[in-house]
């Protein structure tokens, strides 16, 4: 059996790759419910639905999330009331929301709406919310605390970041099935996700971190930085602004309390001694996910490891 910690875009290009080479059925995902926020009154869960879609091929791929060949009248049509729309959602995606809010409403865990969605979509990988409790990332700026999703997507990530809050974390259990979805594994994999808002944020959940550390399961984590940068999104301001410097090795020493193996792309290749000096082996590889062949190469590095 195969778990692996998951944030959204990164993970799910990882993942999809990774799926060509393994029985899906023997995938179990734990995914960040960090970004899930609650707007136009519909409960969201970007990481869950950017994994689901991917899964399921029905992802855009171009935008890199949203359901491709989606249309976003919705969104069109609120603009006429004068409601801001910054947070795009297409039609279909839409339905999403709305089936997970009502169930929601109705009493259900987002656990199970989460199953139900991936049975909707025919999926064979289990994916799991890291927990089912309310739980949400707040990024610190000069114009105050806002959530990640506002500061990522309406403010384009432009402002310095001061520092990083979890409302919810302290009282967060994990959702059923995900530390028995850690203690079984055979292969722990951390996706190449932001290390602060995905993975930090699962790692925060009572009892995960420490579940990992027993963990007699392999466990192997990919680099979401590339020579010196990351490839998409502001895991280097959310370093910076909470005192690291923005490098592969930076993100390893995150992880050195359980990781054996680590993954670095080629352009980072000079930090390899450095990182090795915190006792986790690592392998030099291209880690840039362009095509299918360089996620199944990617997937085929980690199963090797």
């Amino acid at each position: 059996m195969i778990t692996a910690l998951a944030g959204g875009v990164g993970a799910a290009r990882f993942l999809s790759g990774l799926v060509k080479l393994v029985d899906p059925k023997d995938l179990t995902v734990i995914g960040n419910t960090g970004d899930d926020m609650e707007l136009y009154g519909l409960h969201i869960s970007p990481d869950l639905d950017i994994v689901a879609y991917t899964l399921a091929e029905i992802v855009d791929e171009a935008k890199g999330w949203g359901i491709k060949g989606d249309t976003f009248q919705f969104l069109d049509a609120l603009k006429r009331f004068g409601c801001e729309t910054w947070f795009n959602i297409g039609d279909k995606d839409l339905a999403t929301h709305i089936y997970r809010t009502t169930r929601l409403r109705q009493g259900a865990k987002l656990s199970e709406v989460t199953a139900e969605i991936s049975k909707s979509l025919a999926l064979e990988t289990t994916i799991l919310p890291m927990t089912d409790d309310k739980f949400e990332t707040h990024i610190k700026t000069k114009y105050g605390s806002m959530h990640f999703e506002e500061y990522f997507v309406k403010h384009a990530f432009a402002d310095e970041v001061l520092g990083v809050e979890f409302p919810g974390a302290a009282h967060a259990e994990s959702a059923p099935g995900v530390i028995r979805a850690i203690e079984d594994a055979e292969l722990l994999i951390i996706c190449p996700s932001n290390p602060i808002v995905s993975i930090g944020t699962i790692l925060s959940v009572k009892g995960v971190r420490q579940a990992i550390r027993k963990s007699k399961a392999r466990k192997v984590a990919i680099s979401p930085i590339i020579g010196g940068a990351p490839v998409k999104g502001p895991a280097d301001k959310l370093l910076r602004g909470l005192g690291l410097e923005v490098s592969a090795f930076s993100v390893a020493e995150l992880y050195a309390d359980f990781l054996d193996t680590y993954i670095i792309d080629v352009a980072d290749a000079s930090e390899k001694q450095r990182i090795e000096r915190l006792g986790i082996e690592v392998k030099v590889e291209k880690t840039l996910m362009q095509t299918m062949a360089d996620k199944v190469r990617l997937a085929k590095a980690v199963l090797d490891s």
